[in-house]
């Protein structure tokens, strides 16, 4: 799962006895070759559905990490992509991923302005000003009872209109490999969180999406469902995972 260059064990037990902003700044450096970043088999798709959605004026990476969702909204959006997290160390990777990414293209290709800012995301410092805001794997990092303020927060960067898109994964079938293997971090990381402060907050099993949705629409989005077919379906026949699309009412401005 780790890549040869990526972080030691010792690195992983210092991180995960760190805070999430602390860790994540000690972990930056090996992000990209660990499995914690979003693969390109979600992101593909992701794209995909995006592009039939847009092209949009202004996009917003909540939680960006090292990067990887700008990169997706530098394709569909023309003036401003942004990028916010709460780890400066994160952000500094995701500039120097994006500038090796400029200087490899050249000077001659025109595209949106990139931005990079350090912000939690529960306070974010900007106003309505974003047509799209994208998220990936960073949900876990936020308690259930954080969730209405962290949407009412997206609600308020987005124009009328914009939308918040995100995938999510299927829950891991009770009694396979994966759902034992999530149960028992989640519960090691409840230990780690009673005996040991600063907190680090990482829970895999809470981001249920009957709940999700309903959080969202009481924050007044309308959304939206969209099957993300290249990842597979579960022995049922339902989609391995699910695009969310919510929407801010309002008609998107010009």
């Amino acid at each position: 799962m780790f890549a040869p260059e990526g972080p030691t064990l010792r690195e992983l037990a210092v991180q995960a006895l760190s805070s999430v902003e602390r860790g994540y700044d000690l972990l930056a450096p090996k992000f990209d070759r660990t499995p914690f970043r979003t693969p390109d088999a979600v992101l593909g798709p992701v794209l995909r559905e995006l592009r039939d959605l847009g092209p949009f004026a202004g996009g917003l990476d909540l939680c960006c990490g090292t990067g990887a969702g700008m990169e997706v909204l530098g394709q569909v959006c023309r003036e401003r992509v942004t990028g916010v997290d709460v780890s400066a160390g994160m952000l500094a990777v995701a500039r120097a991923r994006a500038q090796g990414t400029a200087d490899s293209r050249g000077t001659g290709d025109a595209g949106p302005r990139w931005e990079w800012v350090r912000a939690d995301a529960r306070a974010l410092p900007f106003g309505p000003v974003f047509d799209v805001v994208v998220s990936f794997g960073a949900f876990g990092h936020f308690l259930p009872r954080e969730r209405p303020g962290l949407f009412g927060q997206v609600a308020a960067v987005l124009r009328p209109g914009g939308r918040f898109v995100f995938p999510v994964l299927a829950p891991a079938r009770p009694g396979s490999p994966l759902y034992w293997a999530l149960l028992g971090f989640d519960a090691a990381m409840r230990v780690r969180n009673a005996l040991w402060h600063p907190r680090f907050v990482m829970y895999y099993r809470g981001f249920r999406l009957t709940e999700v949705r309903a959080e969202l629409e009481r924050a007044g989005f309308a959304v939206e469902l969209r099957a993300l077919p290249e990842l597979g379906r579960r022995p049922d026949g339902s989609p391995r995972c699910r695009l969310v699309v919510a929407t801010r009412p309002g008609s998107p401005t010009a």
